[in-house]
């Protein structure tokens, strides 16, 4: 069924759920809704008690008047309503209800992020004819718009088309290269590889929650094939090991450790590092400038003499004999770059170093998100850690006319006019900085009414899969 059909019988469920004569299919709704959310979670008696309900009342629409004449398309689509509706005033209470979905769904995600960081097509032994990962891209996109959904069709949809885009581009690949239609063996590991790649949220509770709220006499075909590939593609990922990825076990170790370190130690030199900022920020706007002169002058005062500097840089040369790893030469450039007054400039090369996911308007950034930030940080760390305290990084134009319009200002204006001029410089600055910094494009969330509207709040869901 078309998805715009899907969409059409629901508002035509919802119509004649208006009839007078619906009072009684609206009576038993509301009170299976009640009695329903009343009860303690259990996955197979709520599973068994939605997928009776379900059949009664399909049942009961073929025997009434209202649907008297109608085609089984049309019966058919009000099964659709019924399901749409129900579960999206039953997904609070159903959806991830226990909390060993929630554990099961964070190790899921956490072995997915540590996985990506490393796998490869040829680990899963994807022949190269079908290896084709800017495509795949699309693929990903549509499983990551999983957690989008609240209706088990819309979330088996994102399932089924991101199998199609992958069996599609599999097709196409064995056409180019004149070899044999794909098979299950070709199709699988693609599959794999791409929800690994993905990391959709929730997998294992989304799946769970399609298998038992889906109706079963639904999921047949086409869409049981799909999803039954995608439910043994969670049970691969989730007991993943060397042997999987065709790796030697001390390989396997040695980059799962280093993800581990990679992303549990970006995540909190991030953390520190984007509070540190704000600190310093802060203090930054706060500071008179008698302060900021003042300061001036005391650094100038308190400089070593020749003689001194002399004698430092004997001792620096001498330090130096042992070639510092990287790791210390990242930590070396943290502890510079969180003692600098304008670390904000350093990093405003970098638009979304401290962006999130939720801040941008696309679905599919956040694994681009996340590399960007591992570069940007890695890289000023390692720039502050080899050069020091006196890193220069690359000037925009707009920045380098402004620090030759300071220079200039420099050499004929006295030490207060100076000040002065910097201070009105870094308000313009900051004036400047607006529009660029910051998108003007908020994501929206649309509130409906309590009812109706609720359940038909995502009928906009392409389903491809079944075009």
């Amino acid at each position: 069924m078309e998805n715009s059909d899907v969409f059409l019988g629901l508002q035509d469920f919802l119509e004649r759920m208006r009839q007078p004569t619906a009072a009684d299919f609206v009576k038993s709704i509301k009170s299976f809704i009640v009695s329903f959310s009343n009860n303690a979670p259990d996955p197979e008696r709520d599973s068994a008690a939605v997928q009776a309900f379900f059949a009664n009342m399909e049942a009961a629409f073929r025997a009434h008047p209202l649907w008297a004449g109608c085609s089984e398309e049309e019966l058919d689509s009000a099964g659709e309503g019924l399901e749409k509706y129900v579960m999206t005033k039953l997904f609070t209470r159903v959806f991830a209800s226990l909390p060993d979905d929630v554990k099961q769904d964070e190790q899921l995600s956490e072995k997915m992020a540590l996985v990506q960081q490393f796998v490869r097509p040829e680990n899963l032994d994807i022949k190269p004819t079908f290896q084709n990962e800017t495509a795949w891209l699309l693929a990903q996109k549509e499983l990551q718009k999983i957690n989008m959904y609240k209706a088990p069709r819309d979330k088996l949809v994102c399932v089924l088309n991101c199998c199609k885009v992958i069996n599609n581009l599999l097709l196409n690949a064995s056409i180019a290269s004149n070899e044999n239609p794909p098979g299950a063996d070709d199709f699988l590991p693609v599959l794999i590889y791409v929800t690994i790649k993905a990391n959709p949220p929730q997998l294992h509770s989304n799946l769970s929650y399609i298998q038992r709220y889906r109706r079963q006499s639904r999921l047949v075909s086409e869409a049981a094939y799909f999803f039954t590939n995608m439910l043994s593609a969670e049970a691969f990922i989730s007991n993943i090991d060397a042997k999987a990825l065709s790796m030697e076990e001390t390989e396997f170790e040695k980059n799962m450790e280093f993800a581990q370190a990679l992303l549990s130690g970006l995540s909190t030199d991030l953390d520190g590092l984007s509070s540190q900022i704000n600190q310093i920020a802060g203090q930054d706007q706060r500071e008179p400038t008698e302060s900021r002169h003042h300061t001036l002058k005391e650094d100038h005062a308190i400089r070593p003499k020749s003689s001194e500097g002399k004698r430092t840089s004997k001792e620096d040369r001498s330090s130096i004999t042992k070639i510092p790893s990287i790791s210390e030469l990242e930590n070396r450039g943290a502890t510079i770059l969180l003692k600098e007054d304008h670390t904000r400039k350093v990093f405003r090369e970098y638009p979304y170093m401290f962006a999130h996911a939720g801040d941008l308007t696309i679905n599919d950034v956040e694994g681009l998100l996340n590399n960007y930030k591992q570069l940007v940080f890695k890289y000023v760390c390692l720039l502050k850690g080899s050069y020091g305290a006196s890193a220069a990084f690359p000037l925009s134009r707009l920045q380098a006319q402004r620090q030759q319009h300071v220079e200039t200002v420099e050499k004929s204006q006295d030490n207060g006019e100076i000040v002065q001029n910097i201070v009105s410089q870094k308000d313009t600055d900051r004036e400047d900085d607006g529009p660029n910094g910051i998108s003007d494009q908020e994501t929206t969330k649309s509130h409906l009414p309590k009812e109706e509207a609720a359940a038909s709040s995502e009928h906009n869901h392409v389903d491809t899969s079944e075009q």
